[in-house]
């Protein structure tokens, strides 16, 4: 026993040992205490700051905590009132609820050593009440299961390094810095607020919204607002908003630096009037500092706070007002119907002697309770709607994870390790009934609820800080606006602009300046065919394929295609003129196939004229591909037809031109042998097999393709580049060939031009010819130089369509002519007469060779029709003394109705040729 009682005596010693040092250096907390089967730790920050005094003999400086705060004494209610009803309800059946929420003073070390008494098996609580001296011994209690705080962030995160020793669960529900996100770090902590990367991101949003791009930034130099900081320069950048001025202030209100940083802070706003909007993560008593330094040229501008100051209205303004500091627009944590607890606040018992059990209610109806106000109604005043929720949103969570670890044990009996009671909270689901929602806590332990916007208004000489106007989600990333926030918003704040520059209009796009901040920029018109539709865009977009703009254009025009169109007058008057010659073509080809016997017909050496005639179809109709909008098909075909067509039509007029010149210029020593070398349709095949080669060629290597080019004024001209890289060499080749054909023919039908007129083709070639050569040497400088228009198709057009119109003109339109209207020049004796008219004309200006010759005088009739399958006119000495051509016409020649010459009366052998020439003479003009 006496040993028994020696033990317990030192043990007693110890105890009071350590309680009085204790005590010695911190002040005794405030605290609420209720026992229950369930005991859950409480930090709440009741007072703002904690004031030092130095120690004597070394010992170490007292902290007295200083600044009540009737607000945050109000959230340690809201816990009570939460447990209260979860004890009432049948939710725990047998279990109750306790607490033990003590005032953390706003204060890491007071945090600090209020846990580690939580954590203590044995911890004795100091606890003193004013004017009391009762409660002035030591309590011997057991460690709480949970712990709901604390509301600061660096707090929460000293209190969760001790917890996570032993796995206790920390539920804070207002600490929103992302470093307690970190579960290797901080596996026990979870909250009922999101995140302050999510705050940041509504503060930008908002920034965006307004189009507010030069802000100024001030934060506290602690873990929260660093990390605020941080965030929000993260999500701040990547929406183009730049810092006019960063302000770090220190976390201690007594340091020395404080007042210059405010100072500094004062000076950039005074000195930069763009600058119309601040934003700050800073505490309130930061806060309170700045509005009072504020100067007539910083005021009026709008500040933007977060959750930290965002309800502190009376603790910032003291005795200013709004008018005095500017707008404040506050981002604070999702709020909750405050009835329930406003029911309970009007149940509150205001005899102090009541509470007895919680100092902290004690102390303030014994100190700062107006007593001519009714408690409940003065009470109601300082409640943050936020709180609520996040408060009883913890204190919901703790009872669905204990009912779910005590429905399968004794939790009486046997009490559950706290890494249980963690990992029943991380998978509990719970819910809220006002708004009857589900809540679990995420793979972070985070509770994402989303935040509510407020305004601060004014009301007489108090600020309204429950007007909320709008709600953000965090899911969809959306701000709601609620309560006609919208319009109160935009009746302060719609014209205000805090812009390093101004907004660039539509049409004109930010031009960064180098060394300077993104935000700092110039306007410049967007250049040609590039436009923006809407303000401050980095870049002009392009326009469309087939639209354009010109500088400084705030949308895109559909360019106007300009092309050689089939509704072009002048392209009418040219197809016009193209199926007038098809037509005419056609009449000439009835025609001459209607009067195929016929000695004019039989002497334009018919096939070979159809041919020609066929191929002038096909020069016409080409003409119908250099009109209406091209296509590369389009293209390749005019050309090639073009080109194998008229091929077709001077090989045909070559093969006349030679045909004219064997039967009539030929030596006729050598016309035998020439006439069975001359092949036409060989020679014409030839011909055109070369230009096909040429064309097959072109097709391959460069083909003509369609292109658009741009013009002034949206106008896009569509064309065909005869080769890809407008590489002319096949045009060129192609059009060189049919002239080298063509002056080959010239040059033959030149010889040929003295024929008999109703023979004679070569004067009519030669013309057509002629016609040809002039377009297309006129045509080559025209279409090498002339600039790209919609009516350079029209120039090859023409070229073609006058040189098809030459041929046709002068080969086939005096046959015609003659073959309808003079029918008596298309006989048989009427081609005879003008052979023999012709014959005497060349006696009379020729020189007969004094020399006889055996084809003159001894060749019969009959061998000289046999000895050619060309026609062949040999002069003869005729019955009336004249000489008169001998003919031979094959079949299908020349003239195949022609009548055998008259019989032919030989010239006495001693009669000299001179003496015949002269009698020649005489005979031929007896004739005539």
């Amino acid at each position: 026993m006496a040993t028994g009682c020696g033990q317990l005596y030192l043990c007693l010693v110890i105890t009071l040992r350590w309680w009085s040092l204790e005590c010695s250096n911190y002040n005794t907390p405030l605290m609420a205490t209720k026992d229950g089967d369930i005991i859950i730790g409480g930090l709440f920050p009741v007072h703002e700051s904690v004031n030092f005094t130095d120690g004597v003999d070394g010992r170490p400086s007292r902290r007295i905590c200083s600044r009540f705060n009737a607000a945050r004494m109000l959230q340690a209610l809201m816990l009570i009132e939460a447990v209260e009803t979860i004890n009432r309800s049948p939710l725990l059946g047998n279990l109750t609820l306790g607490y033990r929420i003590v005032d953390s003073c706003s204060d890491v070390t007071t945090a600090v050593s209020v846990t580690h008494r939580f954590l203590d098996v044995n911890w004795t609580v100091c606890q003193h009440v004013w004017n009391t001296t009762d409660w002035n011994e030591p309590h011997f209690l057991r460690p709480v299961d949970v712990i709901i705080g604390g509301y600061h962030s660096e707090i929460s995160i000293a209190v969760a390094r001790q917890l996570s020793i032993r796995q206790i669960p920390q539920i804070s529900y207002g600490s929103t810095t992302g470093l307690l996100s970190d579960k290797s770090r901080f596996p026990a902590f979870m909250r009922t607020v999101p995140e302050d990367k999510y705050q940041a991101q509504t503060i930008v949003d908002i920034l965006v919204n307004h189009g507010w791009d030069w802000v100024g930034l001030v934060t506290t130099d602690g873990d929260y607002g660093r990390y605020a900081a941080q965030r929000f320069r993260e999500r701040a950048k990547e929406k183009g908003i730049c810092m006019a001025f960063s302000t770090v202030l220190p976390d201690i209100l007594d340091d020395s630096d404080l007042k210059l940083r405010i100072n500094e802070t004062i000076t950039s706003i005074e000195k930069d009037d763009r600058i119309q909007v601040i934003v700050s993560f800073a505490k309130p008593d930061h806060m309170m500092y700045i509005m009072r330094a504020l100067t007539p040229n910083a005021t009026g501008r709008i500040w933007l706070a977060s959750d930290n100051w965002a309800t502190s209205a009376p603790r910032v303004l003291q005795n200013s007002t709004l008018k005095d500091i500017g707008t404040v627009i506050g981002v604070t944590l999702k709020s909750a119907t405050s009835a329930s607890f406003n029911s309970y606040l009007d149940s509150l018992n205001p005899n102090w002697t009541a509470h007895e059990n919680n100092t902290i209610l004690q102390y303030y109806l014994q100190r700062l309770w107006d007593r001519k106000l009714d408690l409940g109604e003065q009470l109601k005043k300082n409640v943050y709607p936020y709180a609520i929720f996040s408060v009883g949103m913890a204190v919901k969570a703790i009872a669905s994870a204990v009912e779910d670890l005590c429905t399968r044990r004794d939790c009486r009996g046997e009490h559950f390790e706290p890494w249980m009671l963690r990992k029943a909270l991380r998978n509990a689901s719970f819910k809220w009934e006002p708004n009857g929602r589900q809540y679990r806590f995420d793979k972070l332990g985070d509770l994402n609820t989303g935040y509510d916007l407020i305004l601060w208004k004014q009301n007489g000489e108090h600020v309204d800080t429950h007007n909320i106007i709008a709600s953000y989600s965090i899911q969809s990333s959306e701000l709601s606006f609620i309560n006609g926030g919208e319009a109160q918003i935009t009746t302060l704040v719609g014209n205000i602009n805090s812009s390093c520059s101004r907004s660039c209009l539509p049409g004109e796009r930010k031009f960064l300046q180098k060394d300077k901040d993104v935000c700092c920029f110039e306007c410049e018109d967007c250049t040609k065919d590039m436009f923006s539709n809407d303000t401050n865009m980095v870049e002009c977009l392009a326009c469309a394929d087939n639209y354009w703009s010109n500088p400084g254009s705030q949308e895109c025009q559909k360019k106007v295609k300009e092309v050689f169109d089939w509704n072009e007058a002048f392209a009418i008057v040219l197809m016009s003129f193209a199926v007038l010659g098809i037509v005419l073509t056609l009449v000439v080809l009835v025609l001459f196939l209607a009067r195929w016997a016929t000695p004019m017909v039989r002497a334009s050496v018919g096939p070979v004229s159809l041919l020609l005639l066929i191929s002038l179809l096909g020069t016409f109709t080409s003409t119908v591909l250099f009109v209406g909008e091209p296509n590369n098909l389009q293209c390749q075909a005019r050309q090639v037809l073009f080109g194998i067509s008229f091929t077709l039509c001077v090989s045909c007029i070559l093969v006349k031109s030679l045909k004219i010149l064997l039967a009539f210029q030929i030596d006729p020593s050598v016309k035998l042998i020439l006439n069975k070398l001359f092949q036409p349709y060989l020679i014409i095949a030839i011909c055109v097999a070369v230009q096909v080669a040429i064309c097959t060629v072109w097709l391959i290597k460069s083909p003509p393709t369609s292109e658009s080019e741009d013009k002034e004024n949206g106008k896009v001209l569509l064309l065909c580049q005869e080769g890809e890289d407008k590489d002319f060499l096949y045009f060129g080749l192609m059009l060189a060939y049919i002239g080298l054909l063509s002056l080959i023919g010239f040059v033959i039908a030149f010889k040929g031009r003295k024929l008999p007129d109703c023979y004679n083709e070569a004067k009519f070639i030669t013309f057509g010819l002629l016609i040809y050569f002039i377009c297309w040497v006129v045509f080559g400088p025209i279409y090498a130089h002339t600039e790209a228009g919609k009516f350079q198709p029209a120039v090859e057009m023409i070229v073609i369509l006058f040189s098809a119109y030459g041929i046709l003109g002068t080969l086939f339109l005096p046959k015609c002519y003659i073959i309808l209207f003079k029918k008596d020049s298309n006989t048989r004796e009427a081609f005879l007469k003008c052979m023999r008219d012709h014959h005497c004309q060349m006696s009379q200006d020729t020189p007969i060779s004094l020399t006889s010759s055996p084809d003159f005088e001894d060749q019969p009739f009959n061998s000289m029709h046999n000895s050619s399958s060309q026609a062949s006119l040999v002069p003869r000495e005729s019955s009336d003394g004249c000489l008169s051509p001998v003919t031979s016409f094959p079949t299908a020649q020349l003239t195949p109705d022609a009548p055998p010459p008259a019989p032919v009366t030989e010239a006495p052998r001693d009669l000299m040729p001179i003496n015949r020439k002269k009698r020649n003479l005489v005979r031929c003009n007896t004739f005539h």
